[in-house]
């Protein structure tokens, strides 16, 4: 037969379809300080452990163990770190000779609970090559430890029990499998862990005024309209002086009623809608073609739109109606999340605000209230037509009794006044408008910019408080995994008609079933919303391959089931191509069949943070993944068939006994 590999293969296929959201969870569960003591040190083991980070915590709780925190619960949980995961053949010989020499401190160790847990801990492995009658006794003092002790050997040494002691387990935890796959709440919290942390809130910031400019000019044009309008009536007024009073106090009410209610409709005109059409700076549009983020945020815009359409409307009227709103909305998110490698997922929070907000102020009859205040009155409006009117007929009588009053030598000069104070005036009131509205814009801005930054912080922090307080911990994903994966494998062996008495050794593959989302802790392995389980079950006959689809998000099982049987010789090779920018391929090559290609993982290398270690993050998901122990399984069938069956038959191992 031929012999296994394990290459390196540049080419990609394949390597990101299907993947619909990666989330990191920002979490320090798994933090280690430099400085930290022992007994620290083993309280992360212990915690690595629980997740299902096997190795992880055997470098941890060693460590804690080689820095003198040694006792029965520190040596318990070692022993269980040892062999989680892993089964009694793949140890290697250094290992082997550590269990043996903690097998000989089980004496040296306080009386209590723990040293009772550990010391049963060795005699189950004692019982892997005992007759099943033998197993009585051991049975009984494994079922008289607390809850928690029994269930955590049950489970970490689920790949090393077998035959007779394993069969005298299973029922009852299949029973507790069953019992505690739906609980905490899952299947109405697991989709917060794939849920991706939502980034903080933004506003745009109100554009920089523009006034200096005008305020600048406004002197000038000012004094040029003073000079210009004195003599002007000065000439008027040594004409004919009572009808130019009469004149100037016309113009002086003229001027300040336009001034008083032409004032607002000059904002109006010139202002934008802060509500509708917030201003975005000069920039390339950012709803362009080919622009995949802008594409991105204005399909979440109408998804959330339409899936919050206020009572009364369909969602595509509700889309028709808020068409301008959503479009500015959405202009302005993209400029302000427009980042690399930031994912619409972690801002979807806050559209879904904004959606919801647009639906609440259509609700109250507020939704298009801000350009309703922006209006200008109708009477408002009449009363500065009708002044500039006044305004305007005033200045040509004043211009006509300044003239009468000089005839044609003073004609011109008057003129030439009359034609400044048109010029001058309209350019300093100009000038003094545009610093006003200015002003005016400034402040109105920073405080609308103010309240809307305001409430997106309330949005955000009861979001992610909402998602903190939903999501899973890790312990309770790895908790649902493991039911799940109970539960599969008797299923398989109901199937069958096998018990464990039948089995000689098993091992279980959980690769993502695509399309999936993903999520991890830093520093921990990853999780998927969906698993394909594929199970190889070695009797003496051959070998059993089930493989199905589950979804973790409800626990259902999907279809693509398959199931094929074949004998050791059959396996004709194992092969794992690694790239750091695909992942891990698995290639099972069978003697009567094609290759079957099975993806272990997908690439992560992006997603690590810089603390985090490439190779370190790789081998845990491996581990997690059930990886390391089905090549090593596989592997070894492929290379001697049969003859390694019979070498690591649970009948011819060694025995652990203490020394006590």
């Amino acid at each position: 037969m031929n012999g296994s590999s394990f290459t390196h293969n540049s080419a990609a296929y394949d390597s990101t379809v299907g993947i619909q959201a990666e989330t990191v969870h920002n979490s320090n569960v798994y933090f280690v300080h430099p400085d930290a003591s022992p007994q620290e040190k083993y309280k992360v083991g212990v915690r690595l452990l629980e997740d299902g980070i096997s190795s992880r915590a055997r470098e941890m709780i060693t460590d804690a163990i080689a820095h003198g925190h040694d006792n029965a619960e520190v040596r318990f949980h070692w022993v269980l770190a040892m062999l989680s995961g892993r089964a009694y053949h793949d140890l290697n010989a250094e290992e082997v000779q550590r269990l043996h020499h903690a097998s000989r401190l089980v004496r040296t160790y306080a009386e209590g609970e723990w040293k009772d847990a550990l010391r049963i801990t060795f005699e189950l492995l004692a019982m892997l090559s005992t007759a099943d009658g033998d197993t009585g006794l051991v049975l009984e003092r494994l079922r008289a430890l607390s809850p928690h002790q029994r269930e955590a050997i049950l489970r970490h040494l689920d790949l090393v029990l077998a035959g007779g002691l394993k069969d005298s387990l299973w029922a009852e935890n299949r029973e507790r499998a069953e019992t505690d796959r739906f609980g905490n709440d899952r299947v109405h919290r697991i989709w917060a862990y794939f849920e991706p942390d939502p980034i903080g809130p933004r506003a745009l910031q109100p554009r920089p005024s523009t006034a200096a400019a005008a305020q600048a000019a406004f002197p000038v044009r000012a004094v040029l309209f003073v000079i210009s309008s004195a003599f002007l009536w000065i000439t008027a007024l040594v004409a004919d002086p009572a009808v130019a009073v009469v004149e100037l106090l016309v113009a002086l009410g003229a001027g300040l009623t336009a001034t008083r209610f032409g004032r607002q409709w000059w904002y109006q005109d010139r202002g934008p809608n802060a509500m509708t059409e917030p201003q975005i700076p000069h920039m390339s549009d950012p709803a362009s073609p080919g622009d995949g983020f802008t594409d991105r945020v204005r399909h979440s815009f109408d998804h959330y739109f339409a899936i919050r359409a206020p009572h009364g409307f369909a969602p595509h009227e509700w889309l028709g109606y808020t068409v301008h709103v959503r479009n500015s909305l959405a202009a302005e998110i993209a400029l302000l999340y427009r980042e690399s490698r930031i994912s619409v997922d972690r801002v979807n929070w806050l559209i879904r605000h904004l959606a919801e907000d647009a639906r609440d102020r259509h609700n109250s009859g507020t939704l298009f209230d801000q350009r309703r205040q922006n209006q200008t009155p109708i009477v408002a409006k009449a009363l500065s037509v009708i002044a500039l009117i006044a305004l305007g007929i005033t200045a040509l009588t004043v211009l006509g009794t300044a003239v009468s009053g000089d005839g044609a030598s003073g004609a011109l000069p008057a003129v030439l006044a009359a034609v400044g104070v048109v010029w001058s005036g309209r350019a300093a009131a100009s000038s003094w408008l545009e610093a006003r509205r200015e002003d005016h814009r400034l402040v109105r801005e920073t405080q609308e910019c103010h309240e809307r930054l305001t409430a997106r912080q309330i949005a955000y922090q009861n979001w992610k408080s909402f998602l903190d307080t939903t999501r899973p911990s890790e312990l309770e994903m790895e908790t649902w995994l493991t039911c799940d994966k109970t539960l599969f494998i008797d299923e398989a062996l109901r199937h069958y008609q096998l018990t464990w008495r039948d089995l000689i050794t098993h091992t279980i593959l959980m690769t993502p079933a695509r399309p999936y989302k993903r999520g991890r802790a830093r520093r921990g392995p990853w999780r998927y919303s969906r698993y394909s389980f594929r199970l190889f079950l070695v009797t003496q006959d051959g070998v059993r391959e089930i493989s199905s689809e589950i979804d973790f998000t409800d626990g259902k099982r999907g279809g693509n089931e398959q199931r094929s049987n074949y004998r050791f010789e059959a396996l004709s090779s194992v092969q794992v191509t690694e790239n750091a920018q695909i992942g891990y391929d698995l290639e099972l090559v069978l003697t009567n069949g094609p290759a079957r290609n099975i993806r272990v993982k997908d690439a992560d290398t992006h997603q690590l943070a810089p603390d985090e270690n490439a190779q370190e993050i790789a081998e845990i998901n491996l581990n997690s993944a059930g990886f390391i122990h089905t090549f090593r399984l596989l592997e070894g069938i492929a290379a001697d068939g049969k003859g390694w069956i019979e070498r690591n038959n649970p009948n011819n191992l060694p025995s652990f006994r203490t020394a006590d």
